[in-house]
């Protein structure tokens, strides 16, 4: 076996009786970057895909820029669906909380009487935006073409996407931003119903139902590493709305439903502890 020779280097005066002291390094410059947690967690990566290439299609395949280039001050859900969802708001979300609103429109269904630090809304119709009087700002993007938003990680206490989740064709590269933005312990908080403009929705949806959808949803959450296990918040009301089917959604449009819209909400929390591979 062969051994390694130390080299002997030739001894040199030094004319200077009062050399400089050689600099000591300090600790931290010398800790290897990849015992630290940033590093070796798989949090917030893709774990998995969840749709196929058949069900991110939509009927309407023109940019949604333009499909929404026209602002639409109406409400997309009835009044027992609001109600709902800003009760839930007010018991999820605290007082003070950083808020990112995914998907906004003029209204944004929070509790009026509560103040938060600060909601940033998101769309693609700057005129709906400036509308919402709870927003502090807002940011015009189309999420099916950029899921990347310049905020900072770890920048929000809680995400939420009101009734557009369906519009989603990367809901899994969104969810792992989502993932990105919020702070340890923050809550993504996802609220649908069964209505949706059918040609802009993709086709895991269109072709669902209620439950089917309920359980999409939850399987966009499962697929990004560090969620917690996501719970699902289901209000099917009155009459026979809940029929969630592309022929459901015929009927509601001929007024053949009844009764209030069913109210579906999945909701999950960025983990407080780092997951490692």
């Amino acid at each position: 076996m062969n051994t390694l020779q130390p080299t002997l280097k030739p001894f040199k005066w030094n004319p200077n009786p009062n050399p400089k002291p050689t600099p000591i390094l300090k600790l931290k410059t010398q800790i290897n970057p990849i015992t630290s947690s940033s590093s070796s967690s798989s949090a917030g990566k893709i774990k998995r895909t969840v749709l196929t290439k058949e069900g991110r299609t939509k009927f309407n395949i023109s940019p949604d820029k333009d499909f929404y280039a026209f602002p639409r001050f109406v409400t997309h859900v009835d009044n027992t669906f609001i109600d709902t969802l800003t009760n839930l708001y007010r018991n999820r979300l605290s007082p003070g909380f950083e808020i990112l609103d995914l998907m906004s429109s003029w209204v944004s269904h929070l509790p009026k009487d509560v103040k938060y630090k600060r909601v940033i809304g998101h769309g693609l119709n700057a005129q709906e935006l400036a509308k919402n009087p709870i927003l502090d700002y807002f940011v015009v993007k189309d999420l099916n073409k950029d899921q990347n938003f310049e905020f900072d990680n770890a920048s929000f206490d809680a995400v939420l996407c009101t009734v557009s989740v369906q519009y989603l064709q990367e809901p899994e590269k969104v969810f792992a931003e989502v993932f990105r933005l919020l702070k340890p312990g923050g809550v993504f908080i996802v609220s649908f119903s069964n209505r949706m403009f059918y040609e802009k929705a993709v086709g895991a949806w269109r072709e669902g139902t209620g439950y089917s959808r309920v359980q999409l949803v939850v399987q966009y959450f499962q697929c990004v590493d560090g969620f917690t296990e996501p719970e699902v918040v289901r209000k099917l009301g009155d009459g026979n709305k809940e029929d969630g089917s592309g022929f459901g959604w015929i009927k509601g449009l001929l007024g053949l439903l009844s009764g209030s819209d069913p109210f579906y909400a999945v909701i999950a929390y960025k983990n407080f502890k780092p997951i490692y591979d």
